[in-house]
């Protein structure tokens, strides 16, 4: 893992709060029911705030509010963030959103070759109501996560995969034929999220007995018990107060058992960036 200086580090951490705490004011004024989870969740319970070496946070809105979210968004901070995911930009090749600083660019390295502009973010997921059958669960989950697979095959010309060896480079040779093949035959990325999208919200207007973000590297890390998800707890992180699951450590169970231990240096990790200029952005409140 690339690292950052103490100082860059430190600096884009303090934007991201910034944006943090104008998302968490349209969801008050709104009214709009939010949380956190993942890497932002372990930073929250285990040291207070960010992940020493962690560089996003992520927060999560069932599906209705994440749609009233992105409407209020640009309507109220249109001058000072922009919205960017797939159905604004078709080249975009996630099932997410990233609410960006206006003026400001992070870039990632496994995004440095897609056609959209990229700034520093705040990452918001959607969550949509599962099935309460398991085969029927699982037959909604491989979908969407299949083609959420895809739309990034299609979208990222040169795939970056960690690692050495003979698998490793097999692996990119694969992934750099699919990207080919899905662009030689005029395979449509907008039809591909549409595809994918679909599927999250196979069960829209049902209230099942679950929710989850269906398209992670895992597509059953993200899966909570409504009773697990609500009522809603805060948690300190930094100097802000956060909504999580009420039970948000069998969620993180989930995708990482010890997540109260500290992992090793190499296992470390972050969205080091090939591309970031901060602008204008100078990570102090408004």
């Amino acid at each position: 893992m690339r690292e950052y200086d103490e100082a860059t580090l430190k600096r884009l951490q303090s934007v991201e709060l910034n944006i943090l705490k104008d998302f968490i004011y349209l969801c008050r004024k709104y009214n709009l029911t939010w949380f956190s989870f993942a890497g932002t969740a372990i930073g929250a319970l285990r040291h207070k705030g960010f992940i020493p070496w962690d560089d996003d946070i992520d927060v999560c809105l069932p599906r209705k509010d994440y749609e009233t979210f992105l409407r209020v968004a640009d309507e109220e901070f249109g001058e000072k963030y922009y919205i960017m995911n797939a159905e604004v930009n078709e080249h975009y090749p996630l099932t997410t959103t990233r609410w960006m600083v206006k003026g400001t660019k992070f870039r990632e390295e496994a995004l440095k070759d897609i056609d959209c502009p990229l700034g520093i973010f705040l990452d918001i997921y959607p969550f949509d109501y599962v099935s309460d059958d398991e085969k029927e669960y699982r037959r909604q989950a491989f979908t969407a996560w299949f083609w959420s697979k895809i739309l990034i095959l299609r979208c990222v010309p040169q795939p970056v995969i960690a690692g050495s060896g003979w698998k490793v480079s097999l692996a990119k040779a694969v992934c750099r034929f699919g990207h080919g093949a899905l662009r030689l035959f005029g395979v449509s990325r907008r039809r591909l999220y549409e595809r994918c999208k679909k599927a999250m919200m196979r069960y829209d207007g049902e209230k099942t007995g679950r929710l989850s973000y269906l398209c992670d590297t895992n597509r059953f890390w993200n899966t909570i018990r409504v009773e697990d998800l609500y009522p809603l707890r805060q948690e300190p992180f930094e100097d802000v107060m956060v909504n999580f699951p009420c039970h948000i450590e069998k969620m993180l169970e989930q995708m990482w058992p010890d997540f109260m231990t500290l992992p090793p240096v190499e296992k470390r990790k972050n969205h080091y960036p090939y591309e970031l200029e901060f602008g204008d952005s100078l990570g102090q409140n408004p």
